[in-house]
């Protein structure tokens, strides 16, 4: 699994116009926390942040904070984004301990042109991210699947993911991909012609009687 390093600088005030100045000035707060330890509240530049956002693999973050001696070692366990710019507006963190599991999400990658697919079949990607259990050093970057043989109508499930020391969490029936027949095309009714009877059924309506005319 890649690392990436990440600088950040401790932070002491938590107001919500503090915050606001904050990523004004570009900078992103976010928060440091590990099983059994103290929690840390941080603030690193928004562009030093994108690459550990951006991404899709997984990746362990060297952790150095202004003031300590040694980086810590974490990964990101969430992002929240604004609403209307989606500018990333805070970030956390969580640290890894050897010997003890951890629970994250991992983006799965589909590799290959599904059989399926040629014959005019729909591919139809599910579930981009899966959710595991492992050790930190059996963290996988990503989940890759060859869909290659997919025929139409077949699919890949949770089930059918096995990778060496690694829990998938997520429920054992869910779909992750699957190839779909083609949509049928829309039929377009034309009018019929003249001395030709109309094939659409009539349309009877139930309600009150249309009163007879004195």
């Amino acid at each position: 699994m890649s690392e990436i390093t990440l600088k950040v600088d401790k932070r002491t005030e938590f107001k919500k116009s503090t915050s606001n100045q904050m990523r004004k000035a570009g900078f992103i707060p976010g928060i440091y926390y590990i099983h059994g330890g103290e929690n840390i509240a941080i603030r690193a530049s928004e562009l030093s942040l994108r690459p550990v956002v951006f991404t899709s693999e997984s990746k362990i973050i060297n952790l150095e904070i202004e003031g300590e001696s040694k980086p810590f070692s974490c990964i990101l366990k969430n992002v929240q984004f604004d609403p209307i710019t989606t500018r990333i507006i805070h970030f956390d963190l969580i640290g890894l301990k050897e010997g003890e599991k951890i629970n994250l999400e991992v983006t799965v990658a589909l590799n290959g042109n599904p059989v399926g697919a040629k014959e005019g079949g729909i591919v139809q990607f599910i579930l981009h991210k899966l959710t595991v259990s492992c050790l930190p050093k059996d963290i996988p970057s990503h989940i890759d699947l060859d869909i290659t043989n997919l025929n139409i109508g077949d699919s890949i499930k949770v089930s059918d993911i096995k990778i060496e020391n690694v829990e998938i969490m997520n429920e054992e029936t869910q779909v992750i991909v699957q190839v779909v027949p083609p949509t049928a095309e829309e039929v377009v009714e034309t009018p019929a012609a003249e001395g030709e009877v109309s094939a659409e059924p009539e349309v009877i309506t139930k309600g009150k009687k249309e009163e007879e005319s004195e």
